[in-house]
């Protein structure tokens, strides 16, 4: 039996591939270079930590034996299966619709259900007399629609009927399946094949006796042997040649663990100690992918190269996914030496890398070689007139090779740009403001301009005396110089209040990008003014981070993808995701550098990438398919859904679970009819329907990507049946109700009719009875009034006749006075002195008697309602003579009247009053006899 072709297909292939990198690749070696690494931790996939083999399923889903079970990968979501014993899964492999697994003393299928969801059926149930104990699976092939289970000590092949075990007499080391036969690499037995159920010899050698043959491949017209600790050898014609590939030297000393070619012959090798090795067909290394450059181990346990040429790897601890389809690739250092990156150059052949650290350069391995005296922050590497500058955290340097020389000490060279139409005149962006740089015979004169300080990160120029600076933080500045640019003439601040302007030289407009749009400079008006051009073809959230001189410039937008983008129609568009560099931007710090016509590098926190604009990889994209529906927690049978409808009650809770497993580097997008035509994103691939109103819906599904590609849609009908009330029972009730409601209605009419003439007639009653006490009430307010006015009239009279009393009084006082002066004008008649002073004591008594005043005083509070109390109460401190006063005033006598009645003059009383307002706290405006009047 042969197993050789005289033909390889894939011959003249690999030589030209080899050719175009040898003649268009920047670089003689790879090195420390890598393809694209995604790294997927135990706290991403929340399972064991080691993974010990990797399979693809035809729909697009990955499949990993982990050491706690089986992880499956949609492209979004990881899912984690338990075996029904939850033992540790060794290997697996995806055969059409099956997912087969091998485990301790175990071996079965996996396979969805009709609620998308995967069950296990076991194979060895079925011979469990045959199983060895302690056997494990840990290989598992496809072979003439058979499938072949591998342990150490025996093979298993399932023809989906039967299982036959087949047991050699040495150790198995690998099965493979080679041009539609399956050989065995045993131990110390050499090689077996597999011919009607029985293993024949193929090939013995004492060379392979104690080795482990742990893959054997069909290469060009031979076969290639690849072991664990001894290298590779060719097989052909019986004759076992060892390979001499440069890379044995590597697999002899980490261990070789697994093994794949690729389509276009080269060939990927998987090891114990340090990570993955990938050769070209003739065994030299293109790239070494370790933890050093972006893996996040290095023992690879299973590998599995797929279809659009990603090859996933399972780690012993971890999972990592690395594109060998994308002809960019990275440049990592993850010991921290490199640090952030901030500009890249290619001088004279050797790559110099500036970053926070200092200043490096790449040697011959593609090592970085730090440049001694560079330590700090590099910000701009530029090649003037074959020089190449470094502007620093320090100041301004000159590099010769490994070597530093400080031509300034301005610190912070941001930028440095040549002054137009001159010769040797450069103007740098310092921390300090603008430096000049004039090379003079060979020597650099470096001196500041002056005038301003301000920290200048961008500059363009204008014209030869005019430039526009941009501060590093806020505002912009249109900046004039002399005719010898020794100094500044003038400043002119624009967009004071503005953050983050940078400034642009884009054909020949000044613009500027701020975080809101783009504008540019109309000299006509001496005013910036939005850029719409630039608005439209680069967007309002996009700003360059290459040089924009260039016809072809590259941008940046919001959501993190750069462009490459032409004015002229020289140059196709180019657009990069950022799958794989994501959380290493340097924000705000963004450079992209060119190399040659189509290769530039973009600069990455701990590296840099190297971008072949010559090839626009762009994300394959399907269309999405529905996994799994649960309604309230309970999955359904998605084989029900017919026509891409769904039906479920009202007031349900529904979850979808969408995936595009076939899809690269997406994400999912939905839309529901009811809403606005928005696309919004989802969570881990699932929506959930919760609180929508009765009706039919239309719900869209699509794959997106960030570079805003998508995929054809997937539409499924929607249809949320109406809650009871809103259906038949629910009529049904409603008309029992309506009827109900019409009899009761004219029952409580009736009652409210009777209990309305009811109230009526108490209503009436109570009006009647109402009417009489009013006007009982009106009768008995009549009396009332009549004995108030009864009264009023009494008091009147009283207070007339108190009057009329005091009246007489004041006249028989008035008559006694007369008398006592007509005597005291006749004393001189009286013969009897004795008899005269008897009959004035008589006459004073009269006028002064006491009691007279007290029968006053109680007549006056008769009528006037204890108006002496309520005025004592109030003003205690009034004498009697005052409270006498008083009451007169009361009585509206007058000064006349009642000068008599206090025995004292006219003018006496006026001063009495005077005196009684005072002691009263009257104000001067207060009449006193209409306060004693309005006392009760």
């Amino acid at each position: 039996m042969t197993l050789y072709v005289s033909y390889n297909p894939y011959l003249m292939k690999r030589v030209l591939v080899v050719l175009c990198y040898l003649l268009f690749y920047p670089f003689d070696s790879y090195g420390q270079f890598s393809p694209g690494i995604h790294n997927y931790s135990l706290a991403e996939y929340n399972a064991g930590n080691q993974n010990w083999d990797v399979t693809r399923a035809e729909n697009g889903k990955v499949y990993v034996a982990n050491n706690s079970g089986l992880l499956e990968y949609n492209g979004i979501d990881w899912k984690f299966h338990q075996l029904p014993n939850k033992t540790t899964i060794r290997s697996v492999l995806a055969y059409k619709d099956l997912i087969f697994t091998g485990s301790f003393e175990e071996f079965g299928y996996w396979k969805n259900d009709e609620y998308g969801q995967l069950t296990y059926v076991s194979l060895s149930d079925t011979i469990l007399e045959k199983i060895s104990s302690n056997e494990e699976i840990w290989q598992i092939n496809s072979y003439k629609d058979q499938i072949v289970f591998r342990s150490f000590q025996n093979i298993y092949v399932y023809d989906f009927n039967n299982i036959i075990q087949i047991t050699p007499r040495s150790t198995i080391i690998s099965t493979n399946v080679v041009n539609g036969h399956l050989l065995l690499a045993t131990l110390n037995d050499g090689i077996f094949s597999l011919k009607d159920g029985q293993l024949e010899q193929f090939y013995l050698d004492d060379l392979l006796v104690g080795t482990k043959i742990l893959a054997i491949k069909q290469f060009d017209d031979q076969l290639l042997l690849a072991t664990a600790l001894k290298g590779c050898f060719y097989l052909n014609n019986n004759d076992l040649i060892p390979s001499n590939f440069d890379i044995d030297k590597n697999l002899k000393q980490h261990q070789l663990n697994e093994f794949s070619i690729l389509d276009n012959g080269d060939m990927v090798f998987g090891t114990i100690k340090n990570g993955v090795y990938l050769t070209d067909a003739n065994g030299e290394m293109k790239f070494h992918i370790s933890k050093e450059n972006g893996l996040i181990n290095n023992t690879v346990l299973g590998q599995y190269v797929s279809d659009e040429g990603s090859l996933w790897l399972g780690l012993d601890n971890g999972i990592s996914k690395v594109d060998l389809n994308n002809h960019n690739y990275f440049f990592n250092d993850l010991s921290g030496k490199l640090g952030a990156v901030y500009d890249i150059i290619k001088y004279k052949g050797t790559v110099y890398i500036g970053s926070n650290t200092g200043l490096f350069r790449l040697d011959e391995a593609d090592q970085p070689v730090f440049i001694e005296g560079s330590q700090g922050q590099v910000w701009n590497l530029k090649e003037i007139g074959g020089t190449l500058f470094c502007g620093h955290n320090e100041g301004t340097f000159l590099v010769d090779g490994d070597k530093l020389k400080q031509i300034s000490s301005f610190t912070g060279g941001w930028t440095i740009k040549k002054v137009p139409e001159r010769l040797n005149t450069y103007i740098q962006g310092t921390y300090s403001g603008l430096v000049k740089f004039e090379n003079t015979n060979g020597k650099w004169q470096v001196s500041h301009l002056g005038k301003t300080t301000i920290p200048s990160r961008f500059l363009v120029f204008e014209n030869q005396y005019t430039a526009w600076v941009a501060h590093a933080y806020k505002g912009l500045y249109k900046v004039r110089f002399d005719k010898n640019y020794d100094s500044i003439i003038s400043i002119k601040n624009y967009l004071d209040h503005t953050f983050n302007v940078r400034v642009y030289d884009i054909k020949n407009n000044i613009s500027f990008k701020t975080n809101k749009e783009w504008l540019k400079y109309e000299p006509l008006l001496d005013s910036i003014i939005p850029y719409d051009l630039l608005n439209e073809k680069l967007g309002p959230d996009s700003y360059i981070i290459s040089e924009e001189y260039t016809d072809r410039i590259a941008l940046r937008n919001s959501e993190g993808i750069i462009s490459f983008q032409s004015f002229s129609n020289n140059y196709e568009d180019f657009t990069l995701t950022d799958n794989f560099f994501k959380d290493r931007y340097i924000v705000g710090y963004e450079n992209v550098s060119k190399f040659n016509d189509s290769t530039y590098s973009l600069n990455l926190d701990n590296g840099f990438m190297l971008i072949n604009t010559s090839y626009n990889a762009s994300s394959q994209l399907f269309k999405p398919n529905i996994e799994s529906i649960s309604l309230d927690n309970h999955h359904i049978n998605i084989n029900s859904i017919a026509d891409d409808q769904l039906s479920f009650k009202h007031n349900k809770n529904v979850i979808l679970e969408v995936a595009s497993p076939k899809s690269t580097h997406y994400f999912l997008e939905y839309k529901l009819s009811d809403s606005d035509d928005k696309w919004y994103r989802m969570e881990n691939g699932k929506i959930e329907l919760s609180n929508l109103r009765d009706g039919s819906y239309e719900l869209s599904f699509r794959a997106a990507d960030n570079s805003g590609k998508t995929s054809p849609m997937m539409e499924l009908n929607v249809m949320v049946l109406p809650p009871w009330y809103k259906d038949t029972l629910g009529y049904l009730l409603y008309i029992c109700l309506g009827i109900l409601t019409v009899v009761l209605i004219n029952i409580l009419q009736r009652k409210k009719v009777e209990r309305e003439q009811r109230h009526l007639r108490i209503k009436l009653q109570k009006e009647q009875q109402k009417l009489l006490r009013e006007k009982t009430f009106e009768n008995e307010k009549r009396i009332v009034q009549l004995k108030n006015e009864s009264l009023e009239n009494e008091i009147k009279i009283k207070s007339k006749q108190l009057a009329n009393n005091a009246m007489a009084l004041v006249k028989k006082n008035e008559t006694l006075l007369d008398i006592k002066k007509e005597l005291a004008l006749n004393r001189d008649d009286f013969k009897n002195y004795y008899a005269y002073k008897k009959l004035i004591k008589k006459l004073d008594h009269s006028i002064e008697h006491k009691d007279e005043w007290k029968v006053f005083e109680e007549n006056f509070n008769q009528v006037h309602d204890e108006f002496f109390e309520n005025l004592t109460s109030r003003h205690p401190k009034l004498t009697p003579k005052d409270l006498k006063i008083c009451a007169y005033i009361k009585m509206s006598l007058s000064n006349k009247e009642i000068a008599p009645l206090m025995n004292i003059s006219v003018r006496g009383v006026e001063t009495h009053r005077y005196r009684l307002k005072r002691k009263l706290d009257l104000e001067n405006h207060i009449s006193l006899t209409d306060y004693l009047l309005d006392i009760k």
